[in-house]
């Protein structure tokens, strides 16, 4: 899940199954229960399914899947100033070593942390630009780049364009939701 949106629907999906939540956060819902009868549990994936969700049962894929959600939370919707390394923030989150963590993402997701914090950084910034919310020199502060040239040459390794023709082009096609990146 990666929005308010998401957010919503997964509620949804549980209410409409009476299965009974405390919470539903960016990634993750906490059930009264941690017993789901099989049945239940099937029909719940696949009506997740069929809105684009996907039910994580397995260990190492709910690590990966907090981690996503740790990282598209701090870049898209935490406005606090990125000043730490990510390596560094997301050991202290997760608890967990970031070498295990960086091993267990990449045999999963076959992208590192790293490349994947660059992607939704890269998504950020063109969400910024589209809507020009800042300037580049803002945004580059902002994503915790160390100068608008490193965020320009990202920028271009990832799309394929400068930030200054994406902002001219103003086409919702070149941006990504974030599931997709």
């Amino acid at each position: 899940m990666v929005c308010p949106r998401c957010i919503s629907a997964v509620k949804s999906e549980l209410e409409n199954l009476d299965i009974d939540f405390i919470s539903v956060d960016l990634g993750e819902v906490e059930l009264q229960t941690n017993d789901l009868d099989n049945e239940t549990k099937s029909v719940l994936a696949d009506n997740l399914q069929k809105i684009g969700f996907e039910l994580i049962d397995d260990d190492n894929s709910k690590i990966v899947d907090k981690i996503k959600t740790i990282i598209i939370e701090y870049i898209h919707y935490d406005y606090r100033d990125i000043k730490v390394k990510f390596s560094e923030f997301l050991s202290d989150e997760m608890k967990l070593g970031y070498t295990y963590m960086s091993n267990l993402f990449a045999a999963i997701e076959s992208t590192t942390i790293e490349q994947y914090v660059i992607k939704q950084k890269i998504e950020r910034a063109k969400e910024l630009l589209y809507y020009n919310e800042l300037n580049l020199s803002e945004i580059s502060y902002k994503l915790g780049y160390s100068s608008v040239a490193h965020l320009s040459s990202q920028f271009k390794k990832v799309t394929g364009m400068t930030p200054s023709a994406f902002k001219k082009l103003k086409d919702v096609k070149q941006r990504n939701t974030l599931d997709e990146v």
